[in-house]
């Protein structure tokens, strides 16, 4: 099987090649803009959105004979940060990142990851969509140690403000569901999904 990440995230090509799997990179650059206000509905939204560019992409480069011979799935995923209804994206600098480290700090919030499968058959795409959620837990943080930790730049690439396999690692009180989840890709549940189709 061919896969094709539709990222450009060092995180999520750690994990796919940490389980084994080769992979090509094609990052999507599609408008990420949108209505959409529940977190789950927004990361299967956004991530379906990703892996179907660049499927689409894909698709006008080959021709039916190249893709009926070779299985080809692109694989698209956004990651967000959720804390009473309120959606938390990649900081835009870093007074936001403080906001954001200061509201998460000493409470709980949940990280939603939304992936896509996109399947291409000859002339046409099939999609598999799917998220997992986890709980997270912080522990109490100073304005110092979030200034701190704001220092690093490890903040700014991430959704809400915070990389859990980094120094943030100090600060995790405890999570509920997948941890890899929260890093940004439940690759577990991927292989799975991957598992599923090769046996169809």
């Amino acid at each position: 099987m061919r896969v094709i990440l539709a990222s450009g995230s060092p995180r999520r090509r750690e994990l796919l090649q940490q389980v084994g799997i080769a992979y090509e990179v094609i990052p999507s650059d599609v408008d990420e803009t949108i209505d959409e206000q529940d977190p789950v509905r927004m990361v299967e939204a956004l991530s379906e959105r990703k892996a179907r560019y660049v499927a689409e992409q894909l698709k006008e480069a080959n021709d039916k004979k190249s893709l009926s011979e070779q299985q080809v799935v692109v694989l698209g995923a956004d990651t967000v940060v959720a804390q009473e209804g309120i959606v938390l994206g990649k900081p835009k600098g870093e007074e936001e990142a403080f906001a954001m480290l200061s509201r998460l700090q000493g409470t709980s919030h949940t990280v939603h990851t939304g992936v896509c499968l996109a399947y291409l058959r000859e002339d046409r795409i099939y999609t598999n969509t799917f998220h997992e959620t986890t709980k997270v837990m912080v522990y109490p943080m100073t304005d110092e140690e979030i200034r701190a930790y704001i220092a690093t730049k490890d903040p700014m690439d991430k959704a809400g403000a915070y990389g859990i396999q980094g120094a943030f690692a100090a600060n995790i009180q405890g999570i509920e569901g997948d941890y890899y989840n929260v890093v940004g890709l439940p690759i577990g549940r991927v292989v799975q999904e991957l598992k599923k189709e090769k046996s169809l």
